[in-house]
């Protein structure tokens, strides 16, 4: 039996996973078969993870976690999950490709999936100029035109953001008013640089290597224009990886593990901050997260899941030395 397994890898799981092998559990990674390394394998420059003064690939960022978490004795299995029983003391994952592991403690760190308009180019210009994180990739438009698309409070920070950098921001949205807090909607429609394109839908991103212009249709008159742009920031908002533990773990409403996060003073039975409602099994990044979204912040996560997994095996371990003492 394992001692811990982590579901996922990512920022989340990688770091959960350096941290459970350096005190000496050798985790086993199940990373997935096709999405290992989370969404940053689908970015090109990250240039704000700590430590990379020039920046570096997501996928090169990954890489170098993934071997961060080997060296001190992780196994990173390449596989997806696709049966779970995380109730009682002993947990069971059963895995697509036949496997199964059974665990004192789990790690879930299974993330989280931008939603995504459908469009054949949108795949192929994924950071291209099509980018689902305007604090990730605004930077790099600097002096541009760019388009946000969506309604919400998330779309209407992103276009916000942007206008650190890009010379105009159109919002593309397909009703004729927002979904977006009042507060957050009159401080978008009042900036000089946003500019509201309403009833609106993308059909299309036109460019070969580089997004250069986006299709826009008019729902009403089904009329289609084209719009000059350097970039497609999509903020329709995300999916958490979790519909496999819904029956079993407690969830928000829109699907995120509810985890206990910071004890309050009067509650020191909560300290293990990435706790979900069973025993012994922990979640972290963006599967629990529904506001930052950001590498470093999972990071920061799957660390204290990990330390929260440890002091949970070593509460077991104390329990089962106190049973022996007794008999």
């Amino acid at each position: 039996m394992e001692q811990v397994v982590i579901v996922g890898s990512g920022p989340a799981g990688y770091t959960a996973a350096i941290y459970a092998a350096r005190a000496g559990y050798a985790p086993v990674v199940i990373a997935g078969s096709v999405t290992a390394g989370g969404n940053l394998v689908n970015t090109t420059e990250v240039e704000n993870f700590p430590g990379f003064p020039e920046g570096i690939m997501g996928p090169d960022l990954m890489d170098k976690m993934a071997a961060q978490a080997k060296r001190f004795g992780a196994r990173v299995v390449f596989d997806d999950v696709s049966r779970v029983a995380l109730e009682g003391p002993i947990k069971t994952l059963a895995t697509l490709g036949g496997e199964t592991y059974e665990a004192a403690a789990v790690i879930l760190a299974t993330g989280s999936t931008y939603r995504e308009l459908g469009l054949a180019a949108e795949k192929r210009l994924a950071g291209k100029g099509v980018s689902y994180c305007a604090t990730c990739d605004g930077f790099f438009f600097r002096g541009k035109e760019v388009v946000v698309v969506g309604g919400g409070d998330s779309a209407m920070e992103e276009a916000i953001f942007l206008t650190k950098f890009a010379t105009k921001v159109y919002v593309v949205h397909r009703r004729g008013e927002l979904r977006a807090s009042r507060i957050m909607a009159e401080r978008a429609m009042a900036h000089a640089q946003i500019e509201f394109l309403w009833h609106s839908e993308v059909t299309d991103i036109k460019g070969e290597d580089s997004v250069e212009a986006v299709a826009v249709r008019d729902v009403r008159t089904d009329q289609t224009t084209e719009v000059a742009a350097s970039a497609v920031f999509v903020a329709i908002g995300h999916s958490p990886n979790s519909e496999i533990f819904r029956s079993q773990l407690t969830h928000d409403s829109d699907g995120y593990i509810v985890v206990h996060g910071p004890a309050a003073p009067d509650e020191p039975g909560l300290s293990a901050h990435q706790a979900t409602s069973l025993p012994g099994v922990f979640a972290c990044g963006d599967v629990v997260d529904r506001t930052y979204r950001q590498a470093v912040t999972a990071a920061g996560t799957g660390a204290q899941a990990a330390l929260d997994a440890q002091e949970y095996l070593e509460g077991l371990l104390a329990d089962s030395v106190l049973a022996a003492q007794t008999i």
